[in-house]
């Protein structure tokens, strides 16, 4: 049987303009596609376009050139609240920078995802989350509270609160000391292998992207040969 194309991108371009009028081009003539249960690196170094193809891949914006395929729906089809819709329901994320709400405990963080797509028990899927994640004594903690390898826990298990079917990972490690990265690495891989979501990891970690399935190597915004 044929396996499930969970993400693809066909001859997907980004170009902006500049302040001075020129244009850059960060993405060129990406062709790509990543498998249901696959965990795929983009691997690259600073600069060279990694997080802006996550972006468009996850619909979080939109290419200049090329079409996106996520979960079998065509991006370039659907306007803004349908994107939205379709990651709520089946999509998680992992940022660098941890985007948690302020205003928020842990605890309502991980149960907001949940709360807006309607989910019965939100909470107490949350609070087990937060437990399986080594915070089941900092529910009520906000996030300036919790050191940034406890925010990024409560990321993780906000993540994963849905079950989601594919989960885009941005240098989830980028703010970290090296303990805390290692501790989150190893949560992230646990937590997508109970959950056998789809993973698309951007790093520049050369140990972090050889624990993957495969690895896209992306210099100066195209993909290189043999990717």
């Amino acid at each position: 049987m044929e396996a499930t194309i969970r993400i693809a991108a066909t001859q997907l371009g980004k170009r902006v303009r500049m302040s001075d009028g020129r244009t850059l081009d960060i993405l060129t003539a990406i062709d790509m596609q990543v498998n249901a249960g696959e965990v795929v690196a983009i691997l690259g170094p600073s600069g060279s376009g990694k997080s802006t193809l996550l972006g468009l891949l996850a619909g979080l914006d939109q290419p200049s050139t090329g079409q996106v395929a996520l979960l079998g729906q065509d991006l370039s089809t659907m306007d803004e609240d349908a994107r939205a819709a379709l990651r709520a329901g089946r999509v998680g994320f992992v940022f660098q920078s941890f985007q948690l709400l302020p205003g928020m405990t842990a605890l309502e963080n991980v149960a907001l995802p949940l709360q807006i797509g309607r989910q019965r028990g939100a909470r107490v899927q949350a609070e087990r989350l937060l437990q399986e994640v080594g915070l089941g004594e900092r529910l009520s903690h906000l996030p300036r509270q919790l050191s940034g390898g406890e925010q990024q826990r409560v990321a993780l298990a906000r993540a994963f609160a849905g079950d989601p079917a594919v989960l885009f990972a941005d240098e989830p490690t980028g703010n970290l000391d090296a303990a805390s990265g290692q501790r989150i690495i190893e949560l992230l891989f646990d937590l997508r292998d109970r959950a056998g979501s789809t993973l698309l990891l951007v790093t520049h970690d050369q140990q972090l992207a050889m624990r993957c399935d495969r690895v896209l190597q992306i210099e100066a915004g195209r993909l290189q040969a043999g990717s």
